[in-house]
């Protein structure tokens, strides 16, 4: 069976495009024109991924990623002519698992499309699917992280971060590492990402504990430092 990719774009040269080089790479195809029809695909075609335009007419792109992250985890990648620094954040924060500015190369939007299927395809049966530490619970089956027993609203690569941390207690990691590890960006990866996902997290679990703490490592990276008993 072949793997479904949603293409949400307006500009029909530039979907046309994109369509033509995924079906080359033998994917499954469906186009939107406006985001309104991108939902609604989303829903009837089931894509294994979507390419997601921002400005579109109808529900833009933020309007569409907010209602497909509702109900799904599916992949999201923004691909869009704005490339402030604004635009970027906002996309991750609600939930966008990359960002592509136009103009692009299709190789790296081909390359970047292979790393994030790669990654959700990855099979893990010895990875910790419930962590628990004093007043956190991060649970990977429901995808849902509990603070203090109430459930905290996260992105899913938010939860992805803090659960490949807190799975390596007090062991410090590079932001690429991060990228490797979470997003496997590989090449791709820019580690502004990384920086965008602990600012938002530590203003979610701050100060929840005094045994843990998302640490800053100078210089190197970051940590989810515990206190040893």
């Amino acid at each position: 069976m072949k793997t479904k990719i949603l293409i949400v774009e307006d500009d029909k040269n530039i979907s046309e495009l994109i369509r033509l080089y995924l079906e080359k790479e033998n994917f499954e195809v469906a186009q939107a024109e406006n985001g309104k029809t991108g939902v609604e695909l989303f829903h009837s075609f089931a894509p294994d991924l979507i390419l997601l335009d921002l400005m579109l007419p109808v529900l833009d792109g933020w309007g569409v990623c907010r209602e497909i992250r509702k109900t799904s985890k599916v992949p999201i990648i923004m691909v869009t002519a704005k490339d402030e620094t604004f635009d970027k954040v906002m996309g991750l924060e609600i939930g966008a698992d990359d960002y592509i500015a136009k103009p692009f190369d299709m190789k790296e939007v081909i390359a970047r499309i292979h790393a994030v299927l790669r990654r959700c395809e990855k099979e893990a049966p010895d990875t910790v699917q419930q962590l628990e530490y004093e007043n956190l619970v991060i649970d990977m089956d429901a995808y849902q992280v509990l603070v203090k027993g109430a459930r905290v609203e996260m992105p899913p690569k938010e939860i992805e971060l803090l659960n490949f941390l807190a799975s390596h207690p007090n062991r410090v990691f590079t932001r690429n590492q991060l990228l490797d590890e979470v997003w496997d960006f590989d090449y791709f990866g820019d580690s502004r990402t990384v920086d965008v996902h602990i600012k938002r997290l530590r203003e979610k679990i701050d100060g929840v504990s005094e045994t843990w703490s998302l640490k800053t490592v100078w210089g190197v990276g970051y940590k989810f430092e515990v206190e040893s008993a």
